[in-house]
């Protein structure tokens, strides 16, 4: 009896500590839509017509030859949250500094969206970030269905490149 109460306190832990985890991610999540569209208002038109998004809203990039980068965020379908998706990413060449940025990828159709989730999105080479800033959205074009925002936190790193990025989505 000892036993099952001590695993059923230590389920409940577990999960209240998982669902803090998923309602900060989604909070950071809307937060940095929210600075992504002050920006850029006219980034709204994509938040709305994109058949899915992926908002990511702290990544960690750092490197010296070598890099990695590495970041959670949220996935929404119609612009209803759908599930969480985790990012990494591995460089190799010229690159020296840290830098924290968020990033929004836009999916233009279900087949595109329907790649991510079933993990089989990575980001090619020819697939580039635009930076966030007003207007950039205006131009804006998919590229194998998809679009990519950066939004720069802090940090100073030279290099600036999404190619080799992988991620896994998990359901809600």
């Amino acid at each position: 009896m000892k036993n099952l109460f001590l695993g059923l306190v230590l389920a409940f832990i577990a999960t209240s500590t998982f669902a803090q985890k998923d309602d900060k991610i989604i909070n950071d999540s809307e937060e940095a839509k929210a600075a992504f569209l002050k920006d850029d208002p006219s980034m709204e038109e994509l938040f709305s017509s994109a058949y899915g998004y992926v908002i990511l809203p702290n990544v960690g990039k750092g490197g010296i030859g070598i890099g990695g980068a590495a970041g959670n965020g949220t996935a929404y379908e119609g612009g209803e949250l759908v599930g969480f998706a985790k990012m990494t990413q591995v460089t190799i060449g010229f690159q020296l500094g840290g830098q924290a940025y968020s990033e929004v990828i836009f999916f233009e159709n279900k087949e595109a969206f329907d790649r991510f989730k079933e993990n089989k999105v990575e980001m090619s080479a020819q697939v580039s970030a635009v930076a966030a800033a007003s207007g950039a959205s205006a131009n804006a074009k998919y590229v194998e269905g998809v679009a990519v925002f950066t939004r720069t936190k802090g940090g100073l790193m030279y290099e600036a490149s999404v190619g080799g990025q992988q991620f896994k989505f998990t359901e809600k």
